[in-house]
């Protein structure tokens, strides 16, 4: 039994979906860095469900370069998180003012 498509690709926009909702809502650094992987996630879970279907392995190569990548975002992201919070002693975005001048 063959999974279609259209349930990988539902379930890739709900999780984008719900990535989106949490970045734009949420003020905690460490919570929209999550909001922003689950998006990245979402779009692997396309790429690999497009492979699939296709004989081509160029999506799943990709979507593996896309995870590096992500992998290397959230250890800069972090970083600059955890600098921020020994500067401002708060991880909330509301409270770190002195970045937006």
């Amino acid at each position: 039994m063959q999974i279609p498509l259209s349930y990988f690709l539902l379930t890739a926009a709900l999780l984008f979906s719900i990535g989106l909702a949490v970045v734009i809502v949420k003020r905690n650094a460490i919570v929209v860095l999550m909001g922003i992987e689950l998006m990245l996630n979402a779009a692997n879970l396309n790429l690999v469900a497009f492979s699939r279907f296709d004989t081509d392995l160029t999506g799943q190569f990709f979507s593996l370069f896309v995870i590096i990548v992500a992998a290397a975002e959230i250890v800069v992201a972090l970083a600059i998180v955890l600098k921020v919070f020994q500067h401002f002693q708060t991880v909330q975005l509301d409270e770190v003012s002195e970045l937006k001048d």
